[in-house]
């Protein structure tokens, strides 16, 4: 473990578009420094996973705000991959499927779902030396991170990374479908009320188009130790 700062725990914020590489390489840089690991979106997934299975209507801020506060969201290490389990239940694939991603929009817009997750997050701040990734990590959940990076990748390179992500995992996915999908997801997550997507101020801009993972995660590191010298 990586000591703290200033008598505080250090916490990296990555924030970036879907398929910018976020998670893979926050993942990858908490492994590599040995921080915890907090995966913002997959909280989110995770409600709206809730709210499909328990049929509830995606406008229904009463209802989704009862499932996200009554959540208990649980992130586990096992065979040194990263699982997360909501009520006790192990969600980590069904999350990324299709199904839960087409639907995510309108509760990742909801501000009574967001102050609720938000709170949740910030928990994990409290806790140790954290690398968290997401859409507002660095200008909502932790604005006074001590290093704040934001990924960015051309559209197209970023749908056949998510359809790269699917075949990994057993399911088939269409380019065109992905690609339409994240295009509605960029302008959804740029353009809500609330926590829209943004650079946040103070923050390294990383084009990760022409990046291997290795590079975006090496990059990442050098910042981090050259901010904790």
């Amino acid at each position: 473990m990586m000591r703290k700062k200033a008598g505080k725990f250090f916490i990296i914020a990555i924030d970036g578009p879907a398929g910018s590489g976020k998670s893979t390489t926050a993942r990858k840089v908490a492994q590599r420094l040995g921080f915890f690991f907090l995966d913002s979106g997959a909280m989110y997934r995770a409600v709206t996973w809730l709210a499909l299975e328990n049929k509830v209507a995606l406008n229904d801020s009463s209802a989704l705000a009862v499932l996200a506060e009554k959540a208990v969201i649980d992130f586990r290490q096992q065979d040194g991959k990263q699982l997360i389990f909501v009520n006790g239940q192990d969600i980590t694939r069904q999350i990324r499927l299709p199904d839960v991603t087409n639907a995510i929009a309108p509760i990742a817009a909801n501000p009574v779902v967001r102050k609720i997750l938000v709170e949740k997050q910030r928990v994990f701040g409290k806790l140790g030396n954290l690398v968290a990734e997401g859409r507002d990590i660095g200008t909502v959940v932790f604005p006074n991170a001590d290093l704040k990076i934001y990924l960015n990748a051309p559209a197209k390179v970023r749908a056949r990374r998510r359809v790269t992500e699917l075949a990994e995992q057993g399911v088939e996915a269409d380019f065109a479908a992905i690609y339409s999908a994240l295009l509605l997801r960029d302008a959804n997550d740029s353009n809500r009320e609330h926590s829209p997507l943004r650079r946040a101020k103070g923050a390294v801009e990383l084009d990760t188009g022409d990046l291997t993972i290795d590079e975006q995660v090496d990059r990442v590191v050098r910042l981090a130790k050259e901010r904790m010298e």
